[in-house]
């Protein structure tokens, strides 16, 4: 049971990546690259936070921890990521629009899409806060239900934030060293942690 949170929870961490901007290093134009620097360096931190988040729940999801333990971890986590994800969403809308066609149309997207990841974990949050630890067998399917949440939430994709960094935006966003940073520390990659069921 405690392995299917920890699984999906890996599966979120791939939302991050959409993130940590990868591509190729040609010539971008300066506007371009000062819009990338700006959101790099204001994403990075979140992205940190999040593997963190994700960490802290996977390490508290081991069968041997206390229901209050497993439930406080969980709550807090999702908290952190959802403040994380609605700080991103904030970085994005604060740099505008970058300087490529369609930038306007595709930055809204990516901040409605990074909004609503926000509201979804402060759900989450609230129904892992719900949760009966007093009684164990209510509270493993309580879990269950989170767990199966947040495997659908990792399913529903960054579409919007690919979308965004697709072409000349992508390009500028990985020649900025807090991006690249971002992929290379493994922060964005959270691994599951196998525990005994």
């Amino acid at each position: 049971m405690n392995k299917k949170l920890a699984a999906a929870l890996s599966g979120g961490a791939v939302l991050v990546l959409a993130l940590s901007g990868c591509g190729g290093d040609d010539e971008t134009n300066d506007k371009l690259n000062s819009w990338a620097k700006e959101v790099c360096d204001s994403v990075q931190p979140q992205i940190k936070k999040i593997a963190a988040a994700n960490a802290s729940i996977q390490k508290e999801t081991s069968d041997d921890s206390a229901p209050e333990d497993v439930q406080k971890a969980d709550s807090q986590g999702f908290q952190d990521i959802s403040d994380a994800y609605k700080a991103m969403a904030t970085a994005i809308q604060q740099a505008g629009a970058p300087d490529v066609e369609d930038g306007q149309k595709k930055q809204k997207a990516a901040v409605a899409e990074l909004n609503q990841l926000s509201t979804a974990y402060a759900d989450l949050k609230k129904k892992s806060d719900a949760l009966n630890t007093k009684d164990q067998a209510k509270f493993a399917d309580g879990l269950e239900g989170v767990a199966t949440e947040l495997e659908k939430l990792s399913k529903t994709g960054s579409d919007a934030l690919k979308e965004l960094e697709k072409g000349e935006v992508g390009q500028a966003m990985a020649e900025q060293e807090s991006c690249r940073s971002a992929t290379t520390s493994g922060a964005a990659s959270a691994p599951a942690v196998p525990t005994k069921s």
